[in-house]
């Protein structure tokens, strides 16, 4: 076998354990590796073939990570409604407990609520969910 196959195995098997990892940078990586495979075809010598897939994978996750990091960050978990679909929703709260909590009646269950500002813990009314705490419902005004 070539080093040109060599290469090809290698990123093949990049590839292999991106595929179980879920590792997207083996991927820049393995471009690297077939880059390496296309300069050992090009007739470069074993040098020069390392030097070429060193700098297109290298570079690759460089520009990639340079790129995510452009990036906003994602909004926590437990504040996204792609996590949490019920964020965002309407409760209605008829009466505060005095330690700042409330029972809220939300899709069929009861929910603790508690106020995301705590100067509007003791006033009835509608409020909107805005995040969730474990099962807590920290709601704010509409």
């Amino acid at each position: 076998m070539g080093e040109a196959g060599i290469w090809w195995l290698l990123a093949g098997a990049a590839i292999a354990v991106e595929l179980l990892t879920g590792t997207f940078y083996l991927l820049m990586l393995a471009t690297g590796l077939v880059a390496g495979a296309l300069a050992a075809i090009m007739g470069l010598a074993l040098t020069g073939q390392m030097l070429v897939a060193a700098a297109i994978g290298g570079g690759a996750v460089a520009v990639w990570h340079w790129r995510r990091s452009k990036r906003p960050a994602p909004m926590p978990a437990h504040s996204n409604r792609d996590v949490h679909l019920d964020i965002g929703d309407m409760v209605h709260v008829a009466r505060w407990n005095a330690d700042g909590t409330a029972s809220v009646h939300f899709r069929g269950a009861h929910w603790t609520a508690i106020a995301a500002d705590p100067a509007e813990a003791f006033n009835p009314g509608n409020f909107r969910i805005k995040e969730m705490r474990g099962n807590h419902l920290v709601i704010e005004p509409q």
